[in-house]
């Protein structure tokens, strides 16, 4: 028996490769199946069951394409509705898997079809548990993403959450393995750890959701402190539940090379939006104006998600030469998949044929230090909310980067701001977000807060400073 990991890093996304006696099983595939499908010949294996968890809200499944090229059924738990042929699993229903057994747990409260996975080794003994979004490490699944027609409050959901967890999970042996969906850095719960394998006994220890005093302490704690979701979640549920275009199919269309006069025909004719993916230094010393910047280099998907919203809009890229397979792949795990191409040459080209450019006032830490003692100054601090909360930059507005479209139009465009993020990079999206909707009467910190930190500038923590948290407004 062998048991793979497959982590995603800039979607923070498992998917599990496991394999006994010639034959194999894969959990929650990446939209692209090629890696698949040569661990599958490279192991000499056949692919019998492909498991879904739930029908997933933060990326695209590469369930039916796998699923065409190899002849193996699609798996979900009880109550699924997926609009294509599949099993539907009972609850405690057992799949063979060479020499072990898979076992269906269904799970409700994420979903309604949430279920897990229970691995049976050779000997019949439970040994590692496929959570899914029911249980990860330091958290649970958030209880308020249910499809509609579900008629079930986020409270609801919460409780219906914790009878699984509790009468189904907690039972389990401590040794049992967890595998979860994802970890730090996903939308789908809040709290989650770093690590991305444990054990179920350390979960029971350590994860507060698991910690609970009564079904009602475990509602409330769940429930609270959850934000909204990203407004593209919705339509990748309905993605994985009806079925979409081939992966492949996006990738040819992504990969189409628009010389310079082409492409700009072509983004004034299709409201395309220009998506130059390129680091925030470099997109800060010149780009297309009107453009978007949302660098490769950080979690890069995810923001086009959250902030682009529409899996419909269409796409032009920006980038760096050899990055335009890797920014179509990652645009088409969150949806985006029309993207109608990439600009040839890139902004070189672009600047060398003499098109109009623009930069963003860009400044160093030092600079933001030495002006900001001769003047009074607006800052605004795109970091979450609980990176704020943490220390900041006395007087500094909290304004996530997430919530820049509730916020933007409160700015008044003739009084100068400062905006920064951690490191530069959140605040170089807002800041090109910025200038593309008219306002120019600012500048951007380079280095964000780890460059700020080190400069004498006063400094303060959430509990001092949460009277002036909407004083911007």
């Amino acid at each position: 028996m062998k048991i793979e990991q497959i982590y995603t890093g800039c979607l923070a996304q498992g998917a599990y490769y496991i394999t006994s006696a010639g034959e194999a099983a894969i959990i929650d595939p990446l939209r692209e199946t090629q890696p698949y499908i040569n661990r599958l010949e490279e192991d000499g294996v056949q692919l019998k069951y492909i498991f879904e968890t739930h029908f997933h809200a933060d990326f695209v499944s590469g369930h039916l394409d796998l699923s065409h090229k190899t002849g193996a059924p699609v798996v979900y738990g009880p109550t699924a509705n997926p609009e294509f042929e599949a099993i539907i699993a009972k609850d405690e229903q057992v799949f063979e898997l060479g020499n072990i057994k898979i076992k269906v747990l269904h799970t409700p409260g994420h979903t309604l079809e949430s279920s897990c996975y229970l691995l049976i080794d050779e000997n019949g003994i439970e040994k590692v548990l496929f959570s899914g979004d029911t249980l990860f490490l330091g958290d649970v699944g958030r209880p308020d993403l249910a499809q509609k027609g579900a008629d079930m409050t986020q409270e609801e959901l919460a409780g219906l959450l914790y009878d699984n967890l509790y009468n189904k999970i907690l039972p389990l042996d401590d040794d049992i393995t967890v595998y979860p969906a994802h970890g730090a850095g996903s939308a789908c719960g809040k709290n989650m750890q770093k690590e991305t394998i444990d054990t179920l006994g350390n979960q029971k220890r350590t994860n507060y959701a698991l910690n609970q005093k009564d079904k009602q302490s475990f509602i409330n704690e769940v429930t609270d402190g959850l934000l909204p979701p990203p407004a593209y979640f919705g339509m990748n549920v309905m993605m994985n539940k009806k079925g979409c275009s081939s992966f492949e199919e996006v990738l040819s269309q992504g990969l189409h090379a628009i010389p310079l006069e082409q492409f700009e025909e072509i983004a004034e004719a299709s409201g395309a939006l220009i998506l130059d993916v390129r680091t925030s230094s470099k997109f800060a010393s010149g780009f297309i104006p009107q453009s978007v910047n949302i660098g490769l280099d950080g979690d890069f998907a995810p923001w086009v998600g959250a902030l682009v919203a529409d899996v419909n809009q269409p796409i032009l890229l920006v980038t760096e030469n050899g990055n335009e397979e890797e920014a179509v792949t990652r645009l088409s795990r969150v949806g985006f998949d029309h993207i109608l191409g990439f600009l040839e040459g890139g902004f070189e080209a672009w600047k060398k044929n003499g098109k109009e450019t623009d930069f963003v006032n860009r400044i160093s830490a030092q600079q933001f230090e030495a002006e900001i003692k001769e003047k009074e100054a607006k800052i605004i601090d795109v970091r979450k909310e609980s990176e704020y909360h943490a220390e900041h930059i006395h007087e500094a507005y909290s304004k996530p980067l997430a919530y820049i479209n509730e916020w933007i139009h409160k700015i008044k465009s003739v009084e100068h701001f400062y905006i920064h993020c951690g490191s530069g990079y959140r605040s170089m999206i807002a800041a090109s977000i910025l200038q593309a909707r008219g306002y120019r009467n600012f500048s951007e910190i380079e280095g964000g807060f780890k460059a700020i930190a080190s400069e004498n500038i006063p400094k303060s923590d959430f509990v001092c400073q949460t009277k002036i948290l909407n004083k911007l407004d």
